[in-house]
């Protein structure tokens, strides 16, 4: 391996060695001396109980400092709840087709390679965080959410954002909020065809009859409706297709709902 002149590096490394620029340095790169491209995305989980030092985001930076030739960009979590630190450090520019758990502490860039994207975090996120997303990364085709955090500013009015290529959308694991925060058509523009995944209560929270009409949520028709298996009896998969919204679900059975646009 000493006579690499390219090298990448992509992986999780959960509950083993903390891993940060110094160790990279000392155990791999120190070894490359021929080593002229260095592309890597290397992600540590680690439990709270192994860990020693807690590191802030500055002094996990500040590990790269040997790294001159190479922009590196890092965060570090903290997850109360999961007792568990998060840290994540990555070359850039970002060359790969998916970015995994984002949380609120993501760095700004743009990210034009990435096709598929998960967002998590114990705090909430906010419509400027979603506005943040949809500026970085441009041709997003897939997004997964799981936050059961309620949205703070949940129902008031923020300008619409756009996710111009978003076909496939994935809330299950979420709280109502963020239901409401994509089918809202005063916050969100999709596309013509969105397959969502959905849980049923969260849906029918934010898309009874009443709001639909007074918030107008969603302008369209819900036409029809048709039975399908899911992994779970309380997920809906919902086909969001202009000029109507085909809902299936298992094993509940909606009633079928026409609202004039």
């Amino acid at each position: 391996m000493s006579n690499l002149e390219e090298l990448s590096l992509f992986f999780l490394n959960h509950n083993r060695a903390f891993i940060d620029g110094d160790n990279l340095a000392k155990n791999t790169i120190r070894h490359m001396t021929r080593l002229n491209k260095f592309a890597f995305d290397i992600r540590t989980i680690i439990s709270f109980v192994k860990l020693v030092n807690l590191p802030s985001n500055k002094e996990f930076q500040n590990t790269f400092r040997h790294f001159e030739k190479i922009q590196i960009i890092s965060c570090v979590d903290y997850f109360q709840k999961a007792s568990e630190c998060h840290c994540h450090m990555y070359s850039y520019p970002y060359t790969l087709k998916y970015y995994k758990d984002i949380t609120n502490n993501f760095t700004r860039g743009l990210f034009e390679s990435v096709r598929e994207i998960s967002l998590f975090d114990e705090r909430p996120f906010e419509h400027e965080f979603f506005l943040q997303i949809a500026r970085s990364f441009p041709f997003l085709e897939k997004l997964i959410l799981h936050n059961r955090e309620p949205q703070t500013y949940y129902g008031q009015q923020w300008p619409t954002i756009e996710y111009p290529h978003l076909t496939q959308l994935d809330l299950v694991r979420t709280h109502h909020s963020y239901v409401e925060q994509f089918l809202n058509n005063t916050k969100m523009s999709l596309l013509n065809n969105v397959y969502l995944y959905v849980n049923y209560h969260g849906l029918q929270i934010v898309c009874n009859p009443y709001k639909l009409l007074s918030r107008r949520i969603i302008k369209h028709s819900l036409l029809r409706e048709t039975l399908q298996p899911t992994h779970s009896s309380h997920n809906m998969i919902v086909s969001y297709s202009k000029p109507r919204v085909i809902i299936e679900v298992e094993p509940v059975r909606l009633p079928v709902i026409k609202i004039d646009p």
